[in-house]
This record gives C-alpha cells, structure tokens and sequence, in this order.
C-alpha cells in the first residue's frame, strides 16, 4: 500500500505555481497518458481550526484538465525538477491568468488533483502549499 503524504510547497500570494511529481498507481508503476481517463483539480484554502472545512477558490474548483497537457508519457529529469535523478511523470502550470489561486497570504491551501483512470480505482494527489 501506497503511504499517503501531501506535497508541500510556497507560492506568493496572487501568484502562479508550477506542481510536479512522480504519479504511480496501485501497481507501482509510473502512470501514462494511455492509462487516464481524466483529471480535475480543485484549490481548496484549508481551515486548520476543523480539517474537514476546505474552502474553494473560485475558478479553480473541480476543473478538468488535458490529460496530456499535465502527464508524461515517459519519466522527465532536469530543470526545474530537482528531487531526484528518476524524474517527474506530472507538471501542472497552474494557471492565475484570469482568477487568483492564492488570494490570501499566510494561510496554507491544498491544490487536489483526482485522477479516474481507464480502469480501477481512481488517484487521489495533493499538495499542501502556504502562501506567503
């Protein structure tokens, strides 16, 4: 079983976010654009007071994404990846070009990502980032 853990992060506030990572699913395996469905992503600010609370941001609730505008086919390396020498399968330029991700300083938010693929369970990531 896969250990569940957030991403985490900094972003200015108003600013935009470049989110990346290594997507596997229950096999292990790197996922591909073949075995997507579709994917959405939602910003949510979260409440530290009730974590049940997520709060979303309009314009960036439940969207759809291309699955080939976000996911490789193969395993990227290289600038701006610098977590390890295996690469990175997933890179979402978060667009704030006509609603603001992260309007408000000093609070975290969570950027959800759902993944249904074309067959089984669907994928669950998110990054935790706080904004300063």
């Amino acid at each position: 079983m896969a250990i569940a853990t957030d991403i985490r992060g900094t972003v200015f506030k108003n600013g935009p976010a470049v989110l990346m990572g290594r997507i596997v699913g229950s096999d292990g395996q790197s996922v591909t654009t073949s075995d997507i469905a579709a994917v959405h992503y939602s910003v949510l600010e979260v409440d530290h007071s009730s974590h049940d609370y997520l709060s979303p941001i309009d314009g960036h609730d439940n969207v759809e994404l291309d699955v080939d505008d976000v996911f490789y086919d193969s395993l990227q390396t290289g600038g701006p990846w610098a977590v390890d020498d295996v690469g990175y399968n997933f890179r979402h330029d978060l667009d704030v070009s006509t609603d603001d991700a992260f309007p408000n300083a000093g609070v975290d938010y969570q950027v959800r990502y759902e993944v249904t693929p074309v067959a089984g369970q669907k994928i669950v990531f998110r990054f935790l980032v706080k904004c300063i």
